[in-house]
């Protein structure tokens, strides 16, 4: 064993000579002085290794890590190259098995989730959900950092006086908002309107509008002016709108889809679309109403938008009358709200239960029959310290998501006395409280306590994990009554929680983080290269992808679907956009592939395929670094200093797989780019878009093309042809993006193993490090006897001493 006495030195943590290896150096390690001095020493020291300035303090972050890198090139036998002197198998096992258990050691030392602040999200979703309220708390906050693409892990995610002071806003937002100033519930309005009741309606009826016999207006062409928009519809106060829109397809066989959106006079303010929708062909007295409810800010107008037809002359045309093609008829919108669930509020029950707030009458009784008149209260109370201190236990419970320490609540009445004392009003000073409560640490941060984690903090990692909140009364009681650390409890409550209504929210969240679907609206596509990209397919393409993943939890699907599947969640844009049999209908539905099709699987979705892009062109390398890190955590290396990037030819006389054939000449290069450049050629096949493609467009050389879209002739021209072949970095090639698709999904544990650390870092907030592969290795091994299933690994992920301990 004296051959591998570098170990015993490393294991050490320090640089004491040993028998075997003079000076305890790296570099005169016999099997290091035989097998890799000639490529990593002072002479050449390649990918900027060089054993003899390599230090063995595995306590250092920087020397673990390239010793964590040798031990994966080493027993991956990627390292010594093929074509050099190669270690004994039992030469490389002897090294890579003392090594592996030492950076077990220190990793496993120092491992554990950094105390978690909630991110943006998660604060907004706790507070919304206890408060009944609907506020854009994220947009008030700093962003969060983000560790590799995830922006809940504990590590990125600091605490500033910026941060203090927003949450001290946001704390005031919610009280303003959920605590009634009304002695009675709002009352819901009801708003009736149509285009025909509008000042554009004068203008534009019988020139660019036709008026049906019933009443409906006619819009024969999608965006332009007049616009959508409809006067009459603009709510006074924000909140969750019952929406009804009447009418149908007029001069039309085929359903014509439409948009419904939201548009306000404000400067700056966004133009949100609520959704899409089809109505069928109709004719006075033959309408359809689509229904739908959503949230509307104030002062916001409903406008509403067709897709798929035009007018080409409308602008020329005197005279709608004649026109004989297909319009969208719109009778009527009508809105109800805003929508009360609960009133009060849970917010002002959570502040105010127990408590005797009561309306101070005005001294003119005949005043709260005007209508500038706004009651205002008081709370009245034998023991007001008492009564205060129990309600705010009640707060500290839910804020703290675990019983309260009797000297936090000591703490917070103080403050009420305070804040009394100073002058406030009773009702003042119990929300000053209560804000310092929700500014607290205990609030903001997870309290998980070293090891095992107490039910406590089980039910907040489950919740938060799940459904993006705090847990709910169901989880806190299991955690109560010790039931939830049982395997029997977790596993049902990770079920219940996979059918809650906010596990949208994961689907959301986990999406944006794992496949960047954040960055959807990070690049716009040149609208001269990509003309038929539009509003219908922007607004389809986030939810194809998350759709696809809900189906592949729902119905426990094998994780070869991540890159292959039989179907696809499709409607009739994103069906038309990928080349595929229509389908009807702006609604997102489970479709099944021809069995020659393309698609199916995460890597041939617009969204994806869209983010991974820059809106102009492509690049294999960015796509093929991200399908390593994302398909597989297999984050490659950043390139050496000084080499510099390969930008592609936007002329578009020269593809950026020519140019790399060059960039792959350079030694330093070429080992990285043997992984990198596979994903990305086979990922060519589709432009930045997602649609699929032989030909590269360009604006400048190419081949002109005859082709209209939304009535006008392309600008763009047709390239060099696309090469989506290549060479798998373990052998083998394949010839387009089939035959790449299928070499992936014949090996599932890869892709098994990847989700299963996707999964555990967005659930534990915390990167997985050396310590932590064994354990990941046990789940996906459970995970392959039902053949590697997505929900199965849920649970098997839930279920781990890894989600189970800090």
């Amino acid at each position: 064993m004296a051959r591998f006495a570098l170990i015993t030195l490393i294991v050490a943590g320090s640089l004491s000579p040993s028998p075997g290896m003079a000076g305890g150096r790296p570099d005169q390690h016999p099997l290091i002085a035989r097998y890799c001095n000639e490529c990593h020493s002072k002479q050449l020291s390649e990918g900027g290794l060089d054993f003899s300035q390599l230090g063995t303090d595995l306590e250092d972050a920087a020397t673990f890590a390239r010793w964590e890198r040798i031990f994966d090139r080493l027993a991956q036998n990627e390292m010594p190259p093929p074509d050099a002197d190669q270690p004994t198998a039992k030469e490389r096992q002897a090294f890579t098995g003392l090594l592996q258990a030492k950076l077990v050691d220190v990793h496993a030392k120092h491992k554990g989730t950094v105390l978690r602040r909630l991110n943006r999200r998660e604060y907004q979703n706790t507070l919304n959900d206890l408060f009944g309220t609907n506020l854009k708390l994220a947009g008030m906050l700093p962003e969060d950092g983000r560790t590799q693409e995830f922006d809940n892990v504990g590590k990125t995610l600091g605490l500033s006086l910026v941060h203090l002071q927003k949450y001290l806003d946001a704390a005031n937002l919610v009280f303003a908002t959920a605590i009634a100033n009304t002695t009675n519930a709002p009352q819901a309005e009801h708003i009736k309107a149509s285009y025909l009741e509008t000042p554009e309606a004068e203008r534009f009826v019988g020139k660019k509008w036709k008026q049906l016999d019933d009443g409906a207006i006619v819009r024969f062409s999608q965006g332009g002016y007049p616009s959508g928009m409809m006067r009459g519809t603009n709510v006074r106060k924000p909140g969750r709108y019952r929406v009804r829109v009447t009418g149908y397809a007029h001069q039309s066989k085929s359903p014509i889809t439409f948009s419904v959106g939201g548009t306000s006079f404000a400067r700056g303010s966004t133009k949100p679309i609520y959704g899409f929708w089809s109505f069928p062909a109709g004719a006075p007295g033959q309408t359809h109403t689509i229904e739908f409810d959503t949230w509307i800010e104030k002062n916001y107008m409903v406008a509403i938008e067709p897709y798929g037809i035009r007018d080409p002359d409308r602008y020329q045309r005197e005279s709608i009358a004649d026109y004989r093609g297909p319009g969208l008829a719109i009778l009527n919108v009508t809105l109800d709200g805003p929508l009360i669930d609960q009133w009060p509020s849970p917010g002002h029950r959570l502040i105010f239960d127990g408590l005797n707030r009561r309306e101070i009458e005005p001294r003119n009784p005949a005043d709260k029959q005007k209508r500038w008149y706004r009651p205002k209260f008081e709370i009245i109370s034998e023991n007001e310290e008492r009564e205060v201190q129990a309600v705010l236990q009640r707060i500290a419970e839910v804020a703290f998501r675990r019983p309260p320490q009797p000297s936090d609540i000591e703490r917070y009445t103080q403050l009420f006395v305070q804040e009394r004392q100073a002058g406030s009003t009773t009702e003042r000073a119990l929300q000053t409280a209560a804000t310092a409560i929700f500014c607290s640490a205990k609030f903001l941060y997870l309290q998980e306590p070293t090891g095992k984690l107490d039910g406590y903090a089980l039910a907040s990692r489950l919740s938060y994990f799940m459904t993006r909140s705090g847990p709910d009364a169901d989880l806190l009681a299991l955690a109560e009554s010790g039931q939830l650390v049982t395997d029997a409890t977790l596993r049902s409550e990770t079920e219940r929680l996979l059918q809650s209504p906010h596990f949208d929210r994961f689907l959301t969240d986990f999406t944006d983080n794992w496949l960047d679907l954040r960055d959807m609206d990070f690049t716009m596509p040149d609208r001269s290269l990509f003309p038929e990209f539009d509003s219908y397919l922007r607004f389809s393409m986030p939810l194809e992808t998350r759709q696809f993943l809900r189906e592949l939890i729902d119905s426990n699907l094998p994780v070869s679907n991540l890159v292959k599947s039989d179907f696809a969640m499709l409607n009739s844009r994103l069906a038309e956009h990928y080349g595929l049999p229509s389908v009807n209908g702006a609604e997102i539905r489970k479709v099944a592939l021809p069995r020659d099709s393309l698609r199916g699987g995460f890597l041939a979705q617009a969204s994806v395929l869209k983010v991974t892009a820059n809106g102009t062109n492509t690049s294999p390398v960015k796509r093929g670094a991200w399908v390593l890190e994302r398909m597989f955590d297999l984050p490659p290396p950043p390139p050496p200093p000084g080499i510099p990037g390969v930008e592609p030819d936007i002329r578009g006389a020269s593809t950026l797989r020519q140019l790399l054939t060059q960039h792959r000449n350079l030694a330093s290069c070429n080992a990285c780019h043997e992984k990198i450049d596979p994903p990305g050629f086979a990922l060519e096949a589709f432009n930045p878009i997602g649609g699929y493609r032989e030909r590269y467009r360009s604006l400048g050389n190419g081949e002109r093309v005859d082709r209209m879209v939304d009535g006008r002739k392309v600008a763009y021209r047709l390239g060099p042809q696309v090469d989506s072949s290549g060479k798998m970095p373990g052998g083998g090639t394949f010839q387009d993006f089939r035959q790449f698709r299928d070499a992936l999904a014949a090996d599932p544990r890869p892709l098994a193993k990847a989700m299963t650390k996707k999964l555990l870092v967005f659930a534990t907030g915390r990167e997985l490090g050396f310590s932590d592969r064994a354990e990941v290795d046990r789940i996906v091994t459970a995970s392959e006897r039902h053949g590697y299933r997505i929900r199965d690994l849920i649970h098997l992920v839930v279920q781990s001493d890894l989600f189970r301990t800090k």
